[in-house]
């Protein structure tokens, strides 16, 4: 269910807070259907209300009926558009959200192989603790059943639609997705046609098991041995048009894309999964990353990664995860970068032992906190730090882009 367009409707209303036209809380509607189908209502009550010249103008330019065909209908591409009915809807959802339910939207943990076992996810949703989860290594079978489950419980609490993500990487998918469609690895791939048919193939199997949320492409050069079998750096002039290609046929089937590890991970010498990695000086793969904004992709994911003797750049010791500088400062505001930030894995051996990682990735700036070491802290930490007035405006514009991508995903 979703907003229908409300044209002009400050021709009536002038500056009254949308926000607060409905005083109906997720408390008291069981899900989020009902919540926006009585903010509807609401509304259609307050243009009742209106002057008898005002309401002549309004039916013809405002329509209250609450079915489908007459909702508006958001896209993935209008994420990142001006677009004055999603803003409406996106503060009345948020407004809607106690703070334990906005901080939720922040956390990420991961069910499979690799992640927690399903009575802690189970947990965790009951609790509304989370705000989507990461699929870790299983079958095709296996996803597309838990997601249902999971999406069950999580509706029978009242909490907010899941992002559901994967590392769906053509390098990976089928490893850590097992029974997808068989495609060829990054660095085997050998025309931008053949990315658009790999990705098709992986997108399609996504949308099948219920993942809208997809961790690729790697946009890194391809010297590191950890990451450069996983991008399309072979050659690297096809980095930037290739994952391009990759992206677009992602997010046109509905699903986010994830230009990573920002801010580049390929000339570096080591495993962040080990360890804290270091790039000495310059930031030579952070090149890669503007033509991607350009073109629209919605999500970047950050890397463990330090950087040190740059003046302008030096995360002072820390990962890039858990710096203000380059999330903030470089990704979003020199890079002019809109969409998601989520961090890499918070339980890998570049960052678990940087004390309070969870809320510095926050207060940098990053959306979503990937796999925390214990979820249930995180969310502890982040919400004591937010009651406490630190960190409240950086996380409540995180949540805002969180409600704001299930909208335009059709989740809610």
């Amino acid at each position: 269910m979703r907003l229908f367009a409300i044209l002009d409707v400050h021709k009536c209303f002038g500056d009254i807070d949308f926000c607060n036209i409905s005083c109906i809380s997720l408390k008291k509607a069981s899900t989020m259907n009902q919540y926006i189908t009585l903010l509807l209502f609401s509304l259609s009550l307050t243009v009742t209300s209106c002057g008898q010249d005002s309401r002549t103008n309004l039916e013809e330019e405002v329509t209250t009926k609450t079915d489908e065909d007459a909702v508006k209908n958001f896209s993935i591409d209008d994420y990142l558009k001006e677009n004055q009915n999603l803003d409406i809807l996106t503060d009345s959802i948020f407004n809607s959200l106690t703070t334990k339910q906005k901080i939720s939207q922040l956390i990420m943990p991961a069910a499979g192989k690799y992640g927690k076992p399903h009575e802690i996810i189970n947990g965790l949703i009951k609790d509304s603790l989370i705000g989507g989860i990461l699929m870790l290594n299983g079958t095709v079978e296996q996803f597309t059943k838990w997601i249902k489950t999971f999406d069950q419980l999580n509706q029978s609490q009242g909490n907010l639609p899941f992002l559901y993500s994967a590392d769906a990487e053509p390098s990976l998918v089928n490893r850590k997705i097992m029974g997808s469609t068989p495609v060829k690895k990054a660095n085997e791939i050998d025309s931008i046609q053949e990315v658009e048919s790999v990705t098709q193939k992986i997108s399609a199997d996504l949308n099948k098991i219920g993942i809208n949320y997809n961790f690729s492409p790697v946009v890194d050069m391809s010297p590191n041995s950890t990451v450069g079998y996983r991008s399309f750096g072979k050659n690297p002039e096809n980095i930037i048009p290739w994952s391009n290609q990759f992206i677009q046929t992602t997010q046109q089937n509905n699903i986010i894309a994830t230009a990573k590890h920002f801010p580049g991970h390929g000339l570096v010498s080591g495993d962040t999964h080990k360890s804290l990695q270091v790039i000495n000086g310059s930031l030579k793969e952070i090149q890669n990353y503007p033509p991607l904004i350009e073109n629209g992709v919605l999500s970047i994911m950050v890397a463990h990664i330090a950087i040190e003797n740059n003046a302008l750049f030096s995360t002072n010791g820390l990962p890039s995860t858990c710096s203000k500088r380059i999330v903030q400062d470089l990704l979003r505001d020199s890079l002019k970068f809109n969409g998601l930030i989520v961090t890499d894995a918070m339980n890998m051996g570049g960052v678990r032992n940087v004390p309070n990682n969870n809320t510095k990735a926050i207060a940098a700036g990053c959306d979503i906190l990937l796999m925390p070491t214990d979820a249930r802290k995180a969310h502890e930490e982040i919400m004591k730090a937010y009651q406490g007035n630190v960190m409240k405006k950086t996380i409540d514009a995180s949540v805002r882009r969180i409600i704001r991508m299930k909208l335009c995903l059709g989740l809610i």
